[in-house]
């Protein structure tokens, strides 16, 4: 059986992977001080899902941080999100 796939740009995830990582740290390390905890590696995961959460609901309330400066605006959003990730897990356990 023959099947046709269709060709896919892959982009090139290297420096976009390890902003995201530094970021995620950042932002799950602020959210702790905020609301308490430790450890690296929950710094990351929390930080990350933040990246994710706080910039769906950015986009989604249509809302745009007026930061110019790149990190800045990033980790500000990142760990807005991370923060209702947090407040949202605690709830729900």
């Amino acid at each position: 059986m023959i099947s046709y796939m269709p060709e896919v740009d892959i982009p090139d995830f290297g420096p976009a992977f390890l902003v995201w990582i530094v970021t995620g740290l950042i932002a799950g390390w602020l959210a702790s001080r905020f609301l308490g905890g430790h450890g690296m590696f929950r710094y990351l995961v929390i930080g990350m899902a933040g990246a994710v959460v706080g910039s769906y609901l950015l986009a989604f309330a249509g809302f745009h941080l007026p930061i110019a400066h790149f990190w800045i605006r990033h980790i500000v959003t990142a760990t807005a999100g991370a923060v209702v990730v947090v407040v949202l897990a605690r709830i729900l356990a």
